[in-house]
């Protein structure tokens, strides 16, 4: 069956005696574009929220180095000392001593074996 550009533009192909092969392909390509329109629409959904989810976490992540240097300062011995001062408590002047415990060594011969 050979057409013309008329018969193209008329549409002849889709009323003729072999119709239906046309209108089975015309559906499968329906079909098929729908089809490709959803899978790109999951497609851009997922990117959208992988997106959020990042800036979610850059959030995050800036919280958590502010919080952690907020407690590094915290934990400081100068701002401990003048949180201390305010309820009335003051750093010892007098250096801490160490003391030194000596214990007795019991030197038979069942303690040097098991050394």
């Amino acid at each position: 069956m050979k057409l013309s550009l008329y018969d193209i533009v008329k549409a002849k192909y889709l009323v003729d005696e072999n119709a239906t092969k046309n209108w089975l392909f015309i559906i499968f390509l329906i079909v098929l574009c729908l089809f490709m329109i959803g899978n790109i629409h999951l497609y851009e959904g997922k990117n959208f929220m992988i997106e959020d989810m990042n800036h979610e976490l850059k959030e995050l992540r800036t919280e958590f180095i502010q919080t952690r240097s907020d407690l590094m300062e915290m934990k400081m011995e100068s701002s401990i000392s003048v949180k201390m001062e305010e309820i009335g408590i003051y750093p010892s002047e007098v250096p801490p001593q160490k003391i030194k415990v000596i214990k007795e060594v019991n030197d038979n011969f069942w303690t040097r074996l098991w050394q």
